[in-house]
């Protein structure tokens, strides 16, 4: 087995009690990480909670509050976790002349600022210890785009260029800054909003053929992080079965 070197590592992943971020924390976990997830409230069942999950413990955390980025910042700093993971997002579908301001700007306080924020918290750890590795999850419509997307692609889109800037800047502080951008992923959410009618269209257009995993996105963000990568950085990298290349 290969030695990706996370045994006692503390890694911070957002949004972290379902989904792909409940996949990534799953992944740290049995690696011998000790991973603290954030939630946006105090659910219980599968991920979400102590002892019933791979999160040791969890930040609550809304980031549609600013005062909750905030505090979510405040505590990352205190715990100066070697590894980061922004997984958290929303997104708001709409017509471009019909997005409301305040959807706009909800959207991006959620995928842009409260990344940046988290971020800014969790370096001066790093840079301390000469080593960190952040991963920001972007999407495929943070590199490419389609009618509807113009609030998710603005922020995705803007989380890619803040990745490649915070790779540029630290680098040189042993700090790996990258961006995983999935493609269409079999989440419980996928299945809720397409139906089967839908995943069958859509998975039509997939070189593939097929929907991917949140493991399969899990295992590029762990290989990311781990001992294994040295010298990639500042990446925004498509794990989309082929689609944005056709």
């Amino acid at each position: 087995m290969a030695d990706f070197g996370l045994e006692g590592r503390t890694v911070v992943v957002t949004g972290a009690s379902r989904g792909i971020g409940l996949a990534i924390a799953a992944a740290f976990s049995a690696q011998g990480a000790r991973v603290v997830g954030t939630r946006t409230g105090p659910q219980s069942g599968p991920g979400r909670g102590p002892g019933s999950g791979p999160c040791a413990e969890f930040i609550v955390a809304d980031f549609t509050d600013p005062a909750q980025i905030e505090a979510c910042a405040k505590a990352i700093r205190q715990l100066a976790p070697d590894i980061l993971v922004n997984n958290a997002g929303i997104n708001k579908v709409a017509p471009f002349t019909e997005i409301a301001p305040a959807d706009f700007a909800l959207v991006q306080q959620v995928n842009v600022l409260a990344p940046f924020r988290l971020c800014q918290a969790a370096i001066p750890g790093m840079r301390a210890r000469g080593w960190g590795r952040i991963i920001n999850l972007s999407s495929i419509w943070g590199k490419i785009s389609r009618a509807g997307r113009a609030s998710y692609s603005a922020s995705k889109f803007a989380l890619d260029g803040m990745t490649a800037s915070i790779a540029a800047e630290h680098a040189r502080d042993g700090i790996l800054a990258n961006c995983v951008a999935p493609g269409f992923i079999d989440t419980e959410l996928t299945r809720r909003v397409l139906g089967e009618t839908g995943i069958r269209e859509l998975t039509a257009a997939v070189p593939a053929g097929r929907l991917g995993s949140a493991e399969e996105i899990a295992k590029l963000v762990l290989w990311l992080c781990s001992a294994q990568n040295t010298f990639i950085s500042g990446q925004n990298i498509a794990a989309d079965g082929g689609f944005t290349r056709v």
